[in-house]
């Protein structure tokens, strides 16, 4: 196998857990010199990763070292949070990646800092026709957005807060995978105001979202109501049939009937009230897993994995079964991520940041 992962874990964050990843998937891989090292590192290395960049470099005998720090990683072997950790995969020729190759790919691996998002460069057209180029990813750093956080390419620093990497000789098939529980139907919004949701469908916000919750209530246990979203599309099939559609976190709600989101709609927008939901998370992380593999035509080679830090295992009570499921799913498969604070994939022709998803690609 020309592409492998390891995973090293320890007490402290020392540049010989970094050394210790790359080794174990190069002996694993059964290569010496591998032509590009995908390197993550928990958040204890955040402030000064450098040393083990290097140490991951030197052992590799190479200077295409990618990756940044997240507060959660993982392999196929297993995933770690709240203790220092590295994660390696490892790539030969047979499919690598670049930071040179922009202009030519038809997809660009993506790690940024929360402060270094901006949406005009996520959908920079680097192809031809003016289209975006599609991009598939997360963003480095905890929950709050505030923690420390540091993104590299080339063995060093990128001082820009973000790489972007294409991967040659491969091909591949990327989606997100939402996991939600859809409540109400999509209704056009009929009254917005920069994130403040104001009316959907003439109705006031607050009791379109109360009227959904207070339907949920009656029909299920209690859920808890941190747990809603709301979810929001173009076209209404993309919300009722495609589960193509943006999600925005739920931040307010206030007296004059508007809900506060994070994210801007627009007007004429569709809009559903949806519940995040273990089960429904699980099921269509198998539905999505099966969809990339029929894309992909071909057996996966190797796979990466970015979910929310909300999504992995403290949604599913200590255990990440996304992860679970797609290994399952492809037995023996090299399979890497980190957990963060926003996954990037395209949807219906852009870039997009999603809100507590995960979002898987496979490449073949």
């Amino acid at each position: 196998m020309s592409i492998a992962t390891g995973l090293a874990t320890g007490k402290e964050a020392t540049p010989e857990l970094a050394k210790l990843a790359v080794s174990r998937a190069m002996e694993k891989a059964g290569i010496t010199t591998p032509s590009a090292v995908l390197l993550f590192l928990t958040s204890e290395f955040a402030k000064n990763p450098e040393p083990a960049i290097k140490a991951a470099a030197k052992a590799a005998a190479c200077t295409q070292v990618i990756g940044c720090s997240a507060p959660g990683i993982f392999t196929e072997e297993d995933w770690v949070l709240d203790s220092p950790a590295a994660a390696a995969m490892v790539f030969s020729d047979t499919a690598t990646l670049s930071v040179t190759e922009k202009e030519a790919a038809s997809l660009l691996l993506t790690f940024a800092a929360p402060n270094a998002i901006n949406r005009t460069w996520l959908n920079h057209p680097y192809q031809p026709l003016n289209q975006p180029t599609p991009r598939f990813g997360s963003i480095s750093g905890d929950a709050t957005g505030q923690g420390a956080f540091s993104i590299w390419q080339n063995g060093k620093g990128a001082q820009q807060g973000y790489c972007e990497v294409a991967i040659q000789k491969a091909t591949s098939a990327i989606k997100a995978s939402h996991g939600l529980k859809v409540i109400s139907e999509p209704k056009r919004i009929s009254g917005v105001k920069q994130h403040q949701l104001l009316s959907i469908d003439d109705i006031e916000a607050v009791a379109s979202l109360n009227a959904a919750w207070d339907k949920l209530s009656n029909q299920h246990h209690q859920p808890l109501r941190n747990q809603l979203v709301a979810i929001y599309a173009k076209e209404r099939e993309a919300i009722a049939e495609e589960d193509d559609y943006h999600v925005a976190t739920i931040l307010t709600s206030d007296d004059v009937g508007a809900v506060t989101l994070s994210k801007a709609l627009e007007m004429g927008d569709w809009l559903s009230w949806a519940l995040r939901d273990v089960n429904t998370a699980q099921v269509d992380m198998v539905k999505t897993a099966s969809k990339l593999r029929l894309s992909l035509m071909a057996d996966p080679s190797f796979a990466m994995l970015f979910s929310c830090l909300g999504r992995g295992p403290s949604f599913y009570n200590g255990s990440d079964q996304d992860l679970e499921l797609v290994k399952t799913l492809f037995p023996g498969l090299p399979i890497i991520g980190f957990y963060g604070n926003g996954e990037i994939a395209p949807i219906k022709g852009r870039n997009e940041i999603l809100d507590h998803s995960a979002v898987l690609g496979l490449f073949a």
